[in-house]
């Protein structure tokens, strides 16, 4: 009959509140996806049509054939999966590394260089883009995708930081007890720290990735063949080209092949994503 102070007790009309406001917002959340989905499987006067059809009649398949036929959405993609695949996976290693040696090592002026790190992240990037591009094109970079792989490849400020926060939960002991039983740093890390980080990794990856394979800033600034360009920017001149010829279903059906690589590592990252929820709750 009586709750123990601080308890708290669910309740059935919250929960139904809950639910129909997520629901909506999901429901809005997902209905440009829809739209894009439905408008690439449309003719073009299906487009136009009013009151606008979601459902296409009749659906369209050879859009998506034609998207690689007439278009460099195929180069686009291998450029894309190049530079994101690249920068992501050794970019990961090289950010644990550095914050399980910021976090657990002993190291001069270790917290000097972390702040260093962090005051990178405040400089625009807009102010480094005339200076880099001088010094890509006078080394011949330029029309390469080296510009867009070799500056970040090393590591992300912000995930080193997230990285480093989330070591500090774990107890000092067990880096000294593994020492103490001969262990090296390095079999440390991939035997000890990778295993309990790797949600933390997995969730920070997932946020890497989609912002290099939407990136379209410095893909636009270096790459200039059409055969050299990344996703994005195929779609943007896309955009340019066929807008003019009323032809959205083809860019919408590139659009839904930009989006694929994105859901195919969520689903992939998922279980680590909830695990990493899961910690993080346990230890609040």
């Amino acid at each position: 009959m009586f709750q123990k102070k601080g308890a708290t007790q669910e309740s059935p009309a919250v929960n139904l509140v809950l639910t129909l406001v997520l629901s909506i917002g999901a429901i809005v959340m997902a209905a440009p996806l829809v739209w894009m989905v439905s408008t690439s499987l449309k003719t073009k006067d299906g487009v136009y049509a009013l009151p606008p059809e979601w459902i296409p009649d009749p659906f369209v398949w050879d859009t998506y054939v034609r998207v690689f036929q007439d278009t460099y959405v195929l180069s686009g993609i291998k450029n894309s999966l190049i530079v994101a695949v690249s920068v992501t996976v050794i970019g990961s290693v090289f950010s644990a590394l550095a914050a399980f040696a910021l976090a657990k090592l002993r190291l001069p002026g270790k917290n000097a260089i972390f702040l260093l790190l962090l005051s990178g992240m405040m400089v625009p990037f807009p102010t480094l883009m005339i200076p880099q591009f001088v010094m890509f094109s006078r080394i011949g970079w330029v029309d390469t995708l080296l510009p867009l792989i070799v500056p970040v490849i090393l590591g992300n400020v912000i995930m080193i930081f997230f990285l480093r926060q989330y070591l500090h939960n774990v107890p000092d002991s067990l880096v000294e007890a593994a020492k103490i039983d001969g262990a090296s740093y390095w079999k440390i890390f991939w035997s000890m720290i990778m295993p309990l980080i790797r949600p933390a990794v997995a969730a920070q990856f997932i946020l890497w990735f989609m912002f290099v394979w939407n990136d379209y800033l410095a893909p636009i600034i270096y790459l200039n063949s059409p055969e050299r360009q990344t996703l994005q920017v195929v779609i943007a001149n896309m955009n340019v080209q066929y807008a003019t010829q009323r032809d959205y279903p083809l860019i919408m059906a590139a659009s839904v092949i930009s989006v694929i690589p994105i859901l195919i590592v969520f689903l992939v990252f998922q279980r680590q994503i909830i695990e990493s929820i899961a910690l993080t709750g346990s230890k609040t």
